[in-house]
């Protein structure tokens, strides 16, 4: 495929700097949520054509294991993302299994097409696989600013939730409500654990979405109401968490860990967006030629919404 569009996201900063504990495939081209053109097909590639503009499914497994026939590819022995386990699409041209893209909405184009695909799959499998958020919860989202979070207020509207969504600036509360937070506090200047309370009537809430880690862990199982779930992606502020575990089974918490999602949920996400359900948030475009100044950028933790590459 021609690549046309690439979304960042902070895989791409942990691929450049290194995780400890993991070793990356070196040299790898970085890059994981991909728009572009079918350039050409190889033998035997099946409802793909050469012209075909379509985005890539993120995820890479075996296909043919228990788990990815069960639509559980996050939990197939080979799972990996494109651009960190192998490469990405931070360059002109790419080669993809035909199993791994998927037509692009007409409605959008490339470099909001290139905003869809790893934010809304975690985010969707985080809220609905996981969490298994039901019409009437609330769910307190964190760090609305970044690309999952700005998919994850949506998709708990979507699915019938009440929404409180925490932010460090005003102008990225006003966002969240902007795109349907029912409310949105800035935890810089109030308590979310006290917001979160008043939110629910001091019940307390149904589901938390994170992706922030240290920072928020603790706090956020303070916020969860009996039988609460915590939801969580990822860890960009630290990977230890405290906390006093004694509420977790006297309240009967449960503490979720997310990865991704199958390509069935890939799809439905892609059929949303198609219908206008769903919409990308692209904050800022460079060039490939500025991907420098985009990691840069993506660094200052100021955007609201993707950053995104054009090619």
């Amino acid at each position: 495929m021609r690549v046309r569009a690439v979304g960042l996201n902070h895989l791409d900063l942990w691929v450049r700097k290194g995780v400890p504990g993991h070793t990356f495939p070196l040299p790898i081209v970085p890059g994981c949520d991909v728009a572009g053109v079918i350039d050409a097909v190889g033998p035997g590639v099946v409802g793909v054509a050469a012209g075909d503009e379509v985005v890539v499914a993120p995820g890479i497994s075996c296909g043919r294991c228990p788990s990815c026939r069960a639509g559980e590819d996050a939990l197939c022995r080979s799972y990996g993302i494109l651009g960190e386990s192998q490469d990405g699409g931070c360059q002109e041209q790419l080669v993809v299994q035909d199993v791994g893209v998927f037509p692009k909405p007409p409605s959008l184009d490339w470099t909001e097409a290139a905003a869809v695909p790893l934010t809304f799959l975690t985010a969707w499998h985080m809220l609905s696989a996981r969490a298994r958020v039901q019409a009437g919860d609330k769910v307190l989202v964190h760090a609305a600013g970044s690309g999952v979070s700005t998919a994850a207020i949506q998709i708990a509207k979507l699915l019938g939730a009440r929404v409180i969504t925490t932010a460090g600036t005003d102008e990225k509360c006003a966002g969240a409500i902007a795109l349907g937070a029912d409310e949105a506090v800035n935890y810089r200047s109030e308590d979310f654990v006290a917001a979160a309370r008043r939110f629910s009537g001091n019940r307390g809430v149904d589901v938390v979405v994170d992706h922030v880690g240290a920072d928020t862990f603790e706090r956020s199982l303070r916020c969860l109401a009996r039988g609460g779930r915590y939801v969580t992606c990822g860890a960009t502020s630290g990977y230890e968490m405290k906390t006093d575990f004694r509420p977790v089974f006297f309240k009967s918490l449960s503490i979720l860990g997310s990865t991704m999602g199958g390509a069935h949920e890939l799809a439905r996400v892609l059929g949303l967006v198609a219908a206008g359900r769903l919409r990308p948030v692209v904050n800022r475009v460079f060039s490939l030629a500025e991907v420098a100044d985009a990691h840069r950028y993506l660094e200052t933790r100021t955007a609201f919404g993707k950053i995104v590459l054009t090619v």
